[in-house]
């Protein structure tokens, strides 16, 4: 996808129009940091929903039926997981309600891949290396299954006390990308970690 469909609707002066193009693009941005790559259906659902053409439930509901009527055969593609986890990750992004707690990000975890990973909401229990495309292949070590819970309780404390009372835009900028590189870090799940961040 060379133009970004959604760019036009962010600059919209309707907020309402202009949020829901925010966060499906987001949504979308976010399977293509993973290497994954959506569907045109899901861009054509999107952009209905974004229209005020159907609600974000019922952009759900039409991928979920499309799947059923359209099933895909083995791994190497995974455009449905990435249809239907970025639709999972607009409609959260449009909720109004949100709490900064370690409970929350674990959920969250679970409402994008409940049905896609058997580990979906689940902390892992085992420990893992994985070679990283964005660093040039390098092998990342994460934390180990023994800590994670402890480490998360951890960093999710420290933010907590953290005051961001008088920092520039770029201070607060900086600060948030130390933290969520700690959870990408930690790596709590055995898969979707950025996603869920």
């Amino acid at each position: 996808m060379n133009k970004d469909p959604f760019k036009e609707y962010i600059k919209q002066k309707e907020p309402e129009r202009r949020d829901k193009g925010y966060a499906w693009h987001t949504a979308i941005g976010l399977q293509a940091v993973d290497g994954l790559k959506t569907s045109k259906y899901l861009i054509d659902t999107a952009i209905k929903n974004i229209e005020g053409e159907i609600s974000i439930d019922e952009a759900q509901a039409l991928l979920n039926s499309y799947y059923e009527e359209n099933p895909k055969t083995g791994m190497e593609d995974r455009t449905e997981e990435a249809d239907k986890v970025a639709v999972r990750i607009a409609k959260i992004l449009s909720e109004k309600a949100f709490s900064f707690t370690q409970n929350e990000y674990i959920s969250i975890h679970k409402k994008l891949f409940l049905g896609i990973y058997s580990h979906a909401g689940k902390i892992r229990d085992y420990n893992i290396t994985k070679k990283e495309w964005v660093l040039d292949g390098a092998t990342v070590l994460y934390g180990s299954a023994s800590e994670l819970r402890a480490t998360l309780d951890y960093d999710f404390s420290e933010e907590k006390k953290f005051s961001y009372k008088g920092l520039s835009m770029d201070e607060i900028i900086h600060h948030l990308a130390i933290f969520v590189s700690r959870l990408w870090q930690i790596h709590i799940f055995g898969e979707g970690n950025t996603r869920t961040t």
